[in-house]
């Protein structure tokens, strides 16, 4: 699987269908979201981040069911895959086998360096997988400086 320093290749490959950039969030941790929120404030990226504790909120708010208000169709998911009640992984595998959301762009925020979980989720065609501690400025192997996360957003059009 390509690292976050072979992204290129992925964001080409993008789709851009949200009539708003937004970003879903989808995190357990609170001092996750908070790296988040201030790593795309460093970059600049004033849009609207909506946030869900596990997988099922995140799908509840997808599809505005289970007492959710629907939000708009995010242009990026970010999905922790250790996760109460719906992990990131069973979260992906729904969102990939439904026409609405087949062609969401997901990154993967985690701390499992495991292999299984990096197969699964090339398996699932995500768009990049992000080991924490989460920092934009360096990605890929050989840490190369190349900030990966403020051309993905540039291309995304979610910079001001």
């Amino acid at each position: 699987m390509p690292t976050l320093g072979g992204l290129y290749y992925a964001f080409s490959l993008m789709n851009l269908e949200a009539e708003q950039p937004s970003i879903l969030l989808v995190e357990d941790d609170q001092m996750d979201i908070m790296n988040v929120q201030r790593e795309l404030r460093k970059h600049n990226v004033n849009v609207p981040l909506h946030i869900a504790r596990n997988g099922r909120e995140a799908l509840n708010m997808l599809r505005g069911e289970g007492g959710q208000d629907q939000i708009p169709k995010p242009s990026v998911v970010m999905l922790d895959l250790n996760m109460p009640r719906m992990n990131g992984l069973e979260l992906l595998e729904i969102l990939r086998s439904d026409h609405d959301f087949v062609g969401l762009n997901v990154f993967i925020t985690t701390t499992s360096d495991l292999e299984t979980d990096r197969l699964k989720a090339q398996d699932l065609a995500v768009s990049g997988y992000i080991i924490k501690p989460l920092s934009f400025d360096s990605f890929g192997e050989g840490g190369t400086t190349v900030d990966g996360f403020s051309l993905f957003l540039d291309l995304l059009r979610l910079k001001d």
